[in-house]
């Protein structure tokens, strides 16, 4: 019964009241409906998978691939010769230019000489003495020999001078190799150059004296064409030589040589390898190695830093693939192929030496497969993807951006040039 009910003086009857009532079918009903309602109500939209990612793929292909190797290393001279001074003796003059070409037997340091000449004199004046003894000697024997047969003197007389002539005779041989050391004395006083090469500073001045106590050393010279180069080759890196030499049917010692400086540039000469250690340094694994190249312009200087590129030749039907799309994960290589089905697999393989961005792969990789370049970051073990090309994504990007610049123009706004 409602307020206006009663305000009115109505007053329902029982039975009115029994059929206003709601019957419990009504009320399942009703509990029903709301049910759902509510159910359907709190139900999520259901939300779309994301696409597989981007990636980009690559072709594998072969190719016949030349070979070089690179080392680094330093040059050397063939022959650097130290002048050092052989007698003690104060420098008169310096004779030579420093840092210039100097030939053999030219002068480079004039010592004083004097107390020399004096010692050449005194046993120049000793052999005279033991030749004019040896003589007296001789002429003895020679008076001495006939007394002797008539027994006019004693035999003893003639042994002795006989004996005599032996003393005197060595005598000169001493005196004549006393005269011999004052000859090469008073010539070490005059220090010329040993050999064809460049010299470098002097090490001494005039005035100085030298060669007391030891050989002082006066100056340098470096033979400079040709040079020499040294570097350390590993002993994968001989066995690997070894292999491609046996492959190719080329000895390493025929192979050209290309020397590349330190700024980059190549060396117009070619060289080759002239000597290999007899054994593995123990201690770094290494052999050491010599290449020779010509030098005449005397560019190449000894103490140098450079590298060599060795050509080994070619390798047929290889694979190059991008240095980007190879993974290193404890000492293993893999790349990421993708199968007819668009799912990625990681698959390990076997590299090779590095070709500028490149490297080569010797095992894993199959023509005709495609591995994946770009994105690798994205992708996983057994998951889809979407192969592109490099050009398909550089497309895609392209038609991408106006797009990008439209999204983010204000209503109303306008782009420079358009009205």
């Amino acid at each position: 019964m409602s307020l206006t009910q009663l305000k009115n003086g109505e007053i329902p009857s029982p039975f009115t009241q029994r059929l206003n009532r709601p019957s419990l079918k009504q009320v399942a009903a009703l509990a029903a409906a709301t049910m759902v309602l509510t159910a359907v109500g709190c139900k999520k939209t259901a939300v779309p998978p994301p696409p597989p990612p981007s990636v980009v793929v690559m072709d594998v292909t072969t190719i016949n691939v030349p070979l070089t190797t690179e080392f680094i290393g330093q040059l050397d001279s063939p022959q650097n010769v130290e002048v050092r001074a052989r007698v003690e003796a104060f420098v008169d003059k310096v004779l030579f230019t420093e840092g210039t070409e100097v030939k053999a037997g030219a002068p480079l340091f004039a010592l004083d000489k004097k107390p020399f000449e004096e010692k050449l004199a005194a046993a120049n004046g000793m052999l005279a003495e033991a030749n004019a003894a040896l003589n007296k000697y001789k002429t003895d024997v020679a008076r001495l020999t006939p007394l002797a047969a008539k027994r006019a003197i004693p035999q003893q007389d003639l042994d002795n001078a006989v004996a005599s002539v032996d003393v005197g005779e060595a005598n000169v041989l001493s005196a004549k190799a006393r005269v011999v050391s004052a000859e090469i004395d008073v010539g070490y006083c005059d220090v010329k150059a040993p050999l064809d090469g460049m010299i470098g500073a002097k090490q001494v001045s005039v005035g100085s004296l030298v060669g007391k106590g030891e050989p002082t050393l006066l100056a340098t010279i470096s033979q400079l064409d040709p040079i020499w180069f040294y570097c350390n080759v590993s002993e994968a890196q001989y066995l690997r030589g070894q292999a491609e030499s046996r492959r190719t049917g080329k000895n390493l010692e025929d192979l050209p040589v290309t020397l590349i400086l330190t700024t980059g540039s190549e060396h117009p000469a070619k060289g080759k390898i002239v000597f290999l250690d007899r054994a593995v340094d123990v201690k770094t694994g290494t052999l050491r190695m010599r290449a020779a190249f010509p030098n005449p312009e005397k560019l190449l200087r000894p103490g140098m830093f450079a590298r060599i590129k060795v050509d080994i030749g070619l390798r047929p039907d290889s694979i190059l693939v991008p240095e980007r799309a190879v993974t290193e994960l404890q000492g293993r290589n893999f790349a990421w192929v993708i199968g007819a089905d668009n799912k990625a697999s990681q698959r390990t393989v076997k590299v090779g030496e590095t070709m500028g961005e490149n490297l080569l792969i010797l095992e894993g990789l199959k023509t005709g497969e495609r591995i994946i370049t770009e994105g690798l970051q994205k992708v996983r073990e057994g998951a889809d993807v979407q192969p592109k090309t490099a050009a398909q994504m550089a497309e895609a990007a392209a038609q991408a951006a106006p797009q990008a610049g439209a999204s983010h123009a204000k209503p109303g706004e306008t782009k420079p040039g358009k009205e």
